[in-house]
């Protein structure tokens, strides 16, 4: 009898944590979309769009490049850069400060509880 109680409470408690509940960080203006995940990918193809400033070499030519960005939004809704990893360091700043003014948002949840999200995305400038 003690070994079934045993069985049915890893059951039930294995069973509540395939059921936590999880969102998606809250972009600013995607409070009340259908579909945040969306809508917070259009922000950000936005944002790229807005925010990226293309750096230039010495002769004035504009320097282009693949970045992949790894970065965090944290608890507080605000962006931390992990890393950026691509051949051209003049490419990697642009896009690291690029990614630094992502404006502060509505962090994850993870039952109800404020929780960091990871996002890697490659990008070609």
């Amino acid at each position: 009898m003690k070994k079934l109680l045993v069985i049915t409470c890893f059951l039930l408690g294995g069973m509540g944590f395939a059921n936590a509940q999880q969102t998606s960080p809250v972009w600013p203006g995607c409070e009340d979309a259908e579909d945040v995940k969306k809508c917070f990918n259009q922000k950000l193809s936005q944002h790229v769009r807005e925010n990226y400033e293309y750096p230039k070499n010495a002769a004035g030519e504009y320097v282009r490049g693949k970045v992949t960005i790894s970065f965090q939004i944290d608890e507080n809704g605000k962006v931390l850069v992990n890393s950026v990893e691509g051949a051209k360091p003049k490419v990697n700043q642009a896009a690291k400060e690029m990614i630094l003014k992502i404006p502060e948002m509505e962090p994850g949840t993870l039952n109800g509880e404020p929780d960091a999200r990871n996002f890697t995305v490659p990008f070609n400038f």
